[in-house]
């Protein structure tokens, strides 16, 4: 364990995993986000703390079953002359399931506040959770994979996933705060996870897609809008004029 922790390669491969890891979980913080935007205000952080744990647990329990993992390329049916495995499954329900969930926010979104009041009453507790675990599963397979192809030791995965989450926890609740009180950044966070989803439908069908490309396309549409957030702010602030002056006053 001491020869572990004085190699500065490990040093570098737990630094560049936990970095990566936290760039894989921004979708997912941002699907967690507006699925607790539905429970009651109490709840949301505990759902938050919740969803963000068993996505620990989660990738962690598949790093221990490498050797499932590794069993999931194999191919189980062909589908038009493209072969499926187990992983490919996972990839294209997941980003299905991505892909019509985040359409049906946006129509929720759309339809006012009279259809948001009653999709947050159907909301409940167990029902987010639920759907946090489903995209969890997604998510923690395309993470592990990605770790698995970085670093040999399991240890170091292991430590990289935990440190990478307890991250995610600490800027959760900001981020969950900040789509849920702004309505365009929402919807440009459920116009991402639309793309996550066909992202992952098409790597389920073997065309991989760089998610750089879709990281960098989000940043840079968050970083205008954050601009034209504070211009609507900074318009929106009474223009205060000196008062006429009178001589004699």
């Amino acid at each position: 364990m001491l020869q572990l922790l004085s190699d500065p390669q490990v040093w570098i491969a737990f630094a560049t995993l936990t970095a990566l890891e936290l760039v894989l979980g921004i979708d997912n913080i941002i699907f967690i986000s507006i699925l607790v935007d539905k429970l009651p205000l109490a709840q949301r952080e505990f759902a938050r703390r919740i969803g963000l744990f068993m996505a620990m647990f989660m990738r962690i329990g598949l790093l221990l079953v490498l050797a499932w993992i590794v069993g999931l390329v194999k191919p189980l049916f062909v589908v038009f002359g493209q072969e499926i495995s187990g992983r490919d499954l996972i990839l294209i329900l997941g980003g299905l399931f991505l892909i019509w969930k985040s359409t049906s926010e946006v129509h929720q979104s759309l339809e006012g506040e009279h259809e948001h009041k009653q999709s947050t009453a159907k909301a409940t507790f167990a029902s987010v959770i639920l759907q946090i675990m489903v995209i969890d599963l997604v998510f923690s397979l395309d993470s592990i994979i990605t770790a698995v192809g970085m670093v040999d030791d399991v240890r170091v995965m292991i430590a990289a996933v935990i440190a990478s989450v307890l991250l995610m926890m600490l800027f959760a609740g900001p981020i969950g705060r900040f789509v849920s009180n702004h309505p365009t950044i929402k919807m440009l966070a459920l116009s991402f996870l639309v793309v996550v989803g066909v992202v992952l439908v098409a790597e389920g069908f073997e065309h991989h897609v760089p998610k750089g490309y879709v990281y960098f396309a989000m940043a840079f549409s968050l970083s205008v809008e954050v601009l034209n957030i504070r211009m609507r702010k900074k318009s929106a602030k009474p223009v205060v004029l000196n008062p006429p002056h009178i001589p004699g006053d």
